[in-house]
């Protein structure tokens, strides 16, 4: 099948985007990557007028610190991400868990914003987001606006990105020198997207957790924020944790559902063993240390 017609539009800046998707009323769509959208243009799912495609605004790409803060373009390639000296210095949890974003061939034009805009409950990237307290920025005519990761995601593949917005950067706060991270992804297939995936950090001072940023993925309609175990990790001593009772806790906030490839409760028994799993090796990396 081919796409429904549609007006095609490369801007070079971001007030030039934000101004095409203001005059399209609601009926244009963004192209960034395309790794979603293309097959959904083939198979008339997704018909817009308008197509903008974002891929010419430079301002849109690469990545830089300021003031704590690591800001990730939308347009950078997953791949870039992957090699980036930055952030493999100071975001190792993003670097990690894009390596399980799809494949590596699609990796080379999918984008971080592309993943985070698109709310797949089961992706790795938005989950990632949540934990580390990153927020996105959104730019329109009206103005810009920051919102919180955790705020971001409403639903299945629903977020509070409005129709005339462009997500215009990924604002990650830095954690301590020295931060554990926690990732573990349970797919069918290498590139699959996870039945169960857990994604977050910890940072130890003086043989305490300090800091727990936790957020699951595959096991709701949104990525999870696992709010009942970080606020029991606070203050903890590394050694003599209750592993398997934090593990109850940790999938305390999960809303898992039945589907084709798994139930409910085996997403929540094997997010019992994932949780365990990842603790017990982050630990493990930090006694080693």
């Amino acid at each position: 099948m081919k796409p429904a017609p549609f007006d095609y539009y490369a801007p070079t800046t971001v007030d030039e985007a934000c101004q095409l998707l203001a005059d399209a009323g609601g009926g244009a769509t963004v192209l960034a990557g395309g790794q979603t959208l293309m097959p959904l243009l083939a198979l008339r799912m997704s018909q817009p007028f308008i197509l903008v495609d974002i891929n010419r605004i430079d301002a849109l790409k690469g990545v830089r610190e300021d003031g704590g803060v690591t800001h990730i373009g939308p347009v950078t390639r997953q791949n870039q991400a992957i090699a980036d000296a930055t952030l493999n210095r100071v975001q190792p949890l993003i670097v990690q868990a894009t390596r399980h974003v799809g494949h590596h061939q699609t990796r080379n034009r999918g984008t971080i914003g592309g993943s985070i805009a698109l709310g797949e409950p089961a992706a790795e990237l938005p989950a990632t987001a949540v934990a580390l307290g990153a927020s996105v920025q959104l730019c329109s005519v009206r103005g810009t606006r920051t919102i919180r990761a955790e705020d971001f995601y409403l639903g299945p593949y629903a977020t509070a990105l409005e129709s005339d917005e462009l997500l215009t950067a990924i604002e990650v706060p830095q954690w301590a020198e020295g931060t554990l991270p926690l990732f573990r992804e349970v797919a069918m297939r290498p590139g699959d997207f996870a039945l169960v995936g857990l994604t977050g950090a910890l940072t130890v001072r003086d043989g305490r957790i300090e800091r727990a940023g936790i957020a699951w993925f595959g096991m709701g309609p949104t990525p999870i924020k696992a709010r009942r175990v970080e606020a029991a990790l606070l203050g903890q001593r590394i050694d003599g944790l209750d592993v398997q009772g934090l593990a109850e806790l940790a999938v305390a906030d999960t809303a898992p559902f039945d589907d084709l490839h798994a139930t409910a409760e085996y997403r929540r028994t094997v997010g019992r063993y994932v949780f365990a799993d990842a603790l017990r090796d982050a630990l493990a990396l930090r006694k080693a240390a």
